[in-house]
């Protein structure tokens, strides 16, 4: 059977048909328990009617994926190592972020876990994946650009936690309008799906078609007006999958341009952070830079749009560098 059937299509469908089943019943018990997202009073002011939205419908898609990949992969004798790995980002950064969604529920404010417990559960997360790549034998070396491949257990530690973190955190950020973090992951798994496939990876295919599987569906529900949220949840873990699925493919790099959504949207915090307290001045009216043209008067579909269609291009322009 062809690869892109075995471990493309059918996780994908499989995925999306659970989640499109179960979300609107996850939406339903969410408005009776009245869990709704607390909205950030620093936040656009038009942003407060989004307040008591059912919010970690990321719940649904996460579960919905791994069923998918579990399924598909052990029904055909493909569940390895690089497969525990690639579920193990994947649901360890959903875990972190169900337990910032769930303090801010339970306690109704817009503050989960502190700065330094999320951080600690990140690195905890990534350092178990390191572990279970060294007991696999994993290549611990990475290629720099103009230095070529370094041979160092210590460098590729260092990179594999700074990309697992980094990432899950930029994704997060590009969570704070209806659907866009949605729309942006699918272009990002979708491409890693095609270079997958076209590495006959098909551990990698299985996952992230699954992924976007999940993503479609709940898209549907996810667009504006958003009828739920994904919450950290979703976005901590999609961040940490994108990553994972870089790196073992051996194409890490590539996410900076895949993914030049989330690099922007991490730099204009960055930036914003560093201008403010250097100069008292602020660069962008408003940070995640999503927000900047909110406030320029952009429409959330606009935005939505108009970076959907930047990762878009991202994703062009590196396949035809690299391929």
């Amino acid at each position: 059977m062809r690869l892109d059937m075995q471990y493309g299509l059918y996780p994908g469908v499989i995925s999306l048909v659970i989640t499109a089943l179960v979300l609107p019943f996850f939406i339903c018990f969410m408005k009776m328990k009245k869990e709704g997202q607390q909205i950030r009073e620093e936040g656009p002011k038009w942003h407060a009617k989004k307040a008591g939205t059912p919010t970690m419908g990321g719940i649904v898609f996460l579960l919905s994926s791994i069923i998918a990949t579990v399924a598909i992969l052990l029904s055909n004798g493909k569940l390895n190592k690089i497969a525990i790995i690639l579920i193990i980002a994947y649901l360890g950064y959903g875990v972190i972020g169900f337990l910032d969604d769930g303090l801010k529920l339970l306690f109704h404010r817009n503050l989960g876990l502190r700065a330094w417990q999320k951080l600690l559960g990140q690195i905890i997360i990534a350092l178990v994946i390191l572990l279970i790549a060294y007991s696999d034998n994993f290549t611990f070396k990475i290629y720099i650009p103009l230095f070529g491949t370094v041979n160092s257990y210590l460098l590729f530690v260092f990179f594999i936690i700074i990309w697992l973190v980094g990432y899950s955190n930029a994704v997060n950020l590009s969570d704070g309008l209806d659907g866009l973090a949605t729309g942006l992951s699918i272009i990002s798994y979708g491409t890693y799906a095609y270079l997958a496939y076209l590495a006959h990876n098909a551990t990698v295919l299985a996952f992230c078609c699954s992924v976007i599987g999940g993503l479609v569906a709940f898209l549907i529900f996810n667009h504006k007006p958003a009828k739920i949220f994904m919450g950290d949840v979703g976005s901590l873990a999609l961040g940490g999958g994108l990553a994972a699925v870089s790196i073992f493919l051996n194409r890490p790099w590539s996410l900076l341009i895949i993914g030049i959504v989330y690099v922007l949207e991490t730099l204009s915090v960055i930036l914003q952070v560093i201008s403010f307290q250097t100069t008292g001045k602020r660069i962008f009216k408003m940070t995640p830079i999503h927000h900047h043209f909110e406030m320029l008067g952009w429409s959330e579909w606009k935005v939505d749009i108009v970076f959907w269609l930047v990762g878009l291009l991202g994703s062009i322009i590196y396949l035809l560098l690299a391929l």
